[in-house]
């Protein structure tokens, strides 16, 4: 195969980014996110991200949003920055490390500097073992045994020189890394180029500069090796004398250390807890030895080339320091073009077949192995022959594996009986998937006779290629490319039988686990298993395998499947990651549409990125089949046709695409008369497809009530929309956040509004970049006859706009919207005393966010004015992060005393102090105020602050919920707020209690509330330093039958702490959950905007 550079490096820069986003808690990374909006954070003119993207994102997303606005350096510059703003001292330390080390990156070190002078005896020691290395892998080598009529395709020498080199000299100048992981599927390449690293060193054409030594370590070789020392461990290889250890330990840094195959190790549960090792002569098991060496601990200077399959790449990161992943793609499509017209000789009929490949994505990626490539080739040559009217079109990646291996043995020669051949083949297959199940791909003899696998049948199999003995192993076998082990695997849980494969539950039981591991996990192995077992299902694929094999399949397989998917309906697939893409691509593998029919029916939601044609084949072949489907995220990045017609130069036909085809196959599930929600955010489209879409929810069968679309590309096919508007009264929530609408759109789409037929009445329009005009142009629609009673327009900038014309003109009906949010929006002056006005008018307000605006103490003296009028109707208002500060606690306390109607305000991220919560407290100490749900997080006040709120609630018997979380308040504040919470008149439920500075003392007063508390339900101690002690005394309350706690926040460690009391608690009728990360029980409450 071509050994040069079919790589993809990746320096771990970005894991290392996720990771410090990841261990942000959720006050800290919403902080960042805020940052990010700061212009004088961005160290630059670098674009801004739309704040409709940002705000409710995951660290993951958020990095890949990152990516898509920054370059990588960008990135770690904007992260340093936020850091440092946020006081995050560590973290900024951590950050300049790793910036300082990718910049000395591009130093002036050369890696092919001279060597130092080497004394006679050395350069002796040194050719010596070159030679002995030299002779070693092209032993290794020569024992790899090929199928005959395999093409092994070479480089030039040259060119594998470079190719080579790019492996250990990444950067073309400066400082090179010192660990460079190989990882890729199974038979691409990893071993063959780790094994000429270490030849052309041995040869002297590489590397001998650089490099005084190299150890090829097969992981497989020495895992079954006795306890030794990385002295004895390097002996091995040492000709015919012991080896110069002193001189090694002397120069490390002119080491290196080739590991082959990490994936055979297993990581010791306990590693972390066993101490460092630096002694060369220390006696320890080899895996332990080669961990050590993995972890820099042994021979920190040596340099470190590893192989893996990417399964267990993050196993890797955890041990290694500063990785440099280089990903073996194998194959390039130059390179299978090639295979392919060498092995059929025929040029045109290898292109027609190639074709055919490329046209199913999966197969075709999988030839990224030579050994697939082998694999296709032979089986297509084998049945063309067989079959002159073999038709390739039918075919499926599942359908080629079983026609190999039914063409390989219906000419095997076994002396076997025909009774004795099922069982050794279902031995085969229970060998396989065993070995799926514990990462196994090299069995030795006995487990071949645990397996009553007989020497005949071995043998048969090795010379089929079906097996293969292991070079560096006697009496080893592997299957010849793992996609055989995986086939065989899957095969195990069709054929009849009730013993599972590793000895516990029953293979049904099995099968459903392998099912959810393989639909919830991105191991490629698992994936590849599970389309191979759908793939079986077919019948005419199961005739085959019982006519050559002599094996019956079981008929109960199906209904199995059946009663699993039953149960889909029961899981939130989409929290739970269940990949719908794969399961469809699963599905369609059988191409049994009842059977399809049968299993989506249980379907409810669903999570598609329709990136390229086999999503959209897999997708178009699946969704017409989801009758009961009601949710649907659908992102299409596909390219889908402007006409519906292709011609054909060869047939000089016409025809219909098949895309067009699988297009509306996929949007025929909006009319299926169970869709209630679609997003397809995120998706590009050009007009001929948004017509077909839009057709499909105009249909008088569709019942959508929701419809998203963020981030169009490009915007101006949303003018389609109007369609859907005006023809479907069912429709009331439309968000088109994150587009840049611009005039003619949002012209088209506004004016839809106040017709009579469209009944939108939920319209979320945040990060459009809405001019003026615009958003005076959509306030005149909404005040004539619109439906509209909720609106977003978060991030667009409204300081030139006049609210007050939301009011429309007096002559013109009442407006119905009652809930507005203007988050973001950069108001000013006079916008809130157009507010005011808007309050006081008669909207009937409901509802009011003005988040993250420079409101300040003056704005809010304006907006109290309309909130003691007789027809103010507010009943939540938000104004979280909006520079707030005392005086503006005054004015809304003034406020409070007379509005009878505001139960919800968020103050969240403003500057109050105590003395402003002094001033909140004269209004919430009055029986009749009318506040349930108060935020005051992050709002600098201490225990002081606390006492003023203690003796308020001993007053107040309607406030419900309350957030004090991320002030100062310590154990002192808890104190006074217990003393209230016992007062059997106290009727909060919620206490928001995370990142207030408390200790295992303040769990005395809160244990005692939980024992009489009659209403508290729900108590974040999130981000608090309790410790063991806390929580144990927290415990002792929280399994008393009077504590009517259900939901309690608690730090990840200390949760681990009491995991196993909580279940006890549960079994025995508890309702208590505990929550790493708080979501309040109302997310409404939260997020209403």
């Amino acid at each position: 195969m071509s050994s040069s550079a079919n790589i993809y490096v990746d320096n771990g820069s970005y894991n290392k980014l996720l990771s410090y986003l990841m261990g942000l808690d959720q006050p800290q990374l919403e902080e960042f996110k805020i940052c990010l909006q700061s212009s004088q954070l961005l160290l630059g003119n670098f674009q801004q991200i739309p704040w409709a993207n940002l705000k409710a994102i995951d660290p993951t997303n958020l990095l890949c949003l990152l990516s898509e606005y920054f370059s990588e350096r960008q990135i770690w510059e904007v992260t340093l920055s936020i850091f440092d703003n946020m006081n995050l001292t560590s973290q900024c330390t951590e950050v300049r490390a790793m910036m300082n080390e990718i910049a000395q990156t591009q130093g002036s070190q050369d890696p092919s500097q001279e060597e130092p002078e080497v004394p006679e005896e050395e350069k002796d020691h040194r050719r010596r073992y070159r030679e002995r290395m030299k002779a070693k892998i092209l032993t290794m080598w020569d024992n790899i045994p090929w199928p005959e009529d395999h093409i092994y395709l070479r480089n030039v020498t040259e060119k594998e020189h470079e190719g080579l080199k790019s492996l250990l000299y990444p950067n073309r100048t400066g400082a090179q890394p010192q660990t460079i992981v190989l990882e890729g599927l199974a038979g691409v390449g990893k071993t063959t180029l780790a094994m000429k690293v270490v030849l052309h060193w041995a040869e002297g054409f590489l590397f001998h500069q650089r490099f005084s030594y190299v150890f090829f370590i097969s992981c497989h070789k020495v895992r079954d090796m006795k306890d030794t020392t990385l002295a004895g461990l390097l002996s091995w290889d040492w000709p015919d004398s012991q080896a110069p250890i002193e001189a090694l330990m002397s120069r490390p840094e002119s080491l290196l250390f080739v590991i082959d195959g990490f994936e055979e190790m297993d990581v010791p549960s306990t590693l972390d807890e066993s101490p460092p090792c630096k002694d060369w002569y220390q006696q320890l098991p080899v895996n332990r030895i080669l961990f050590h060496l993995l972890k820099k601990e042994l021979v920190p200077l040596a340099t470190l080339l590893i192989t893996t399959k990417e399964y267990r790449t993050n196993d890797l990161k955890k041990l290694l320091l500063n990785p440099w992943f280089v990903q073996i793609v194998g194959f390039t499509e130059g390179d299978r073009e090639e295979y392919f017209i060498r092995y059929f000789g025929d040029q045109n009929k290898a292109k027609k077949i190639l074709h055919w490949v490329r046209k199913n994505e999966s197969l075709f990626h999988f030839c990224s192995a030579p050994m697939v490539c082998w694999t296709v080739c032979s089986c297509l040559k084998r049945q063309m022959a067989r079959n002159p009217h073999f038709q390739l079109s039918t075919q499926t990646t599942t359908s080629l594996y079983v026609y190999f291996f039914s063409s390989l043995l219906a000419t095997a020669e076994v002396s076997l009986s025909d009774q004795s051949w099922p069982d050794q083949w279902r031995a085969l297959c229970s060998l396989a998937a065993e070995g799926m199940w514990f990462w196994k791909f090299t069995f030795a003899k006995k487990d071949l006779k645990h397996r009553h696998l007989e020497a005949p049948v071995i043998g048969s199999l090795l010379r089929l290629n079906i097996l293969r003995k292991v070079s560096d192993c006697e009496d080893c076998v592997t299957f010849t490319h793992q996609s055989f082990q995986v086939f065989l695997g899957a095969m195990f849980y069709v054929l009849r039988g009730v013993r599972g494969s590793i000895g516990g539950p029953p293979k049904h039981q099995e099968m459903r686990v392998l099912l959810n591991d393989a639909l919830a996990d991105t191991n490629f192995y698992w994936n590849q298993m599970a389309l191979f077992f759908f793939g079986l299902l077919k019948r005419n694929l199961a005739e085959e395998l019982e006519d050559t094999l002599r094996c019956k399949v079981s008929h109960r397989t199906t209904d199995e499947l059946l009663e699993w998917a039953d149960e889909l309906e029961s899981y939130d697939l989409v929290s739970s990651c269940f990949e719908f893409l794969r399961f469809f691509e699963c599905l369609y593998e059988t191409r049994e549409e009842n059977f399809v029919r049968q299993i989506l029916s249980h379907l409810l939601e669903a999570d598609l990125d329709i990136f390229g044609s086999l999503q959209l084949q897999v997708s178009s072949f699946c969704l017409k089949h989801c009758q009961r489907l009601s949710k649907l995220r659908l992102s299409v990045s596909s390219a889908i046709p402007q006409t519906e017609l292709t011609f054909n130069l060869e047939t000089l036909e016409t025809r219909p695409h098949s895309k067009i085809r699988q297009w509306q196959d996929v949007c025929s599930v909006f009319s299926n008369g169970n869709l209630t929600e679609l997003d397809f955010s995120n998706s590009k489209l050009n007009a001929f497809s948004m017509k077909k879409l839009c057709c499909e929810l105009r249909n008088p069968r569709c019942k959508l009530q929701k419809l998203t679309c963020k981030s169009i590309t490009p915007v101006r096919i949303l003018k389609e929309l109007v369609l859907v508007l005006y023809g479907n009264h069912r429709l009331t929530h439309l968000n088109l956040s994150s587009n840049n609408l611009g005039i003619p759109v949002s012209t088209m789409i506004f004016k839809t509004l106040r017709h009579s037929a469209c009944n939108i009445q939920y319209l979320w329009l945040e990060s459009c970049g809405l001019t003026p005009l615009a958003c005076r142009h959509l306030f005149l629609e909404l005040s004539k006859n619109s439906s509209v009673r909720f609106l977003s327009l978060g991030d667009n900038d409204l300081s030139g706009v006049e609210v007050k014309s939301l009011q429309g003109p007096s002559e013109m009906p009442e407006s119905s919207l009652k809930e507005l949010s203007l988050e973001k929006c950069n108001l000013s002056a006079a916008s809130y005393q157009d507010l005011a006005l808007y309050l006081t008018s008669t909207q009937r307000t409901s509802r009011l966010c003005l988040g993250f605006n420079p409101l300040r103490d003056e704005g809010v003296r304006l907006l109290c004015a309309s909130l003691t009028h007789h027809e103010c109707a507010l009943e939540r208002l938000v104004l979280w992060f909006c520079q707030l500060g005392t005086p503006s606690c005054k004015y809304l306390s003034d406020a409070l005393l007379k509005n009878k109607s505001l139960t919800h305000l968020n103050l969240r991220k403003n500057n109050l102090r105590d003395e402003g919560v002094k001033f909140l407290c004269k209004a919430l100490s009055r029986p009749d105020c009318s506040l349930q749900n108060l935020d005051l997080s992050d709002c600098s006040f201490t225990a002081e602050g606390c006492q003023e709120l203690a003796n308020a609630l001993q007053h107040n018997c309607n406030m419900k919920i309350l957030d004090i979380g991320s002030n100062d308040i310590q154990d002192d504040g808890v104190k006074h707020l217990c003393e209230v919470l016992k007062h059997p008149k106290c009727a909060l439920n919620t206490l928001g209690l995370e990142k207030c500075n408390l200790t295992p003392a303040c769990c005395q007063y809160l244990s005692s509330v939980l024992r009489s508390s009659k209403s508290l339900f729900n108590l974040n101690l999130l981000g608090n330093d309790l410790e063991l002690r806390g929580v144990s005394t927290l415990w002792k309350a929280l399994k008393k039958s009077t504590c009517k706690l259900q939901k309690l926040g608690l730090e990840k460690e200390l949760y681990n702490i009491v995991k196993g009391e909580l279940e006890e608690l549960q079994e025995r009728g508890s309702f208590l959950r505990v929550k790493c990360k708080w979501d309040f029980n109302d997310l409404e409450d939260k997020w209403w905007w």
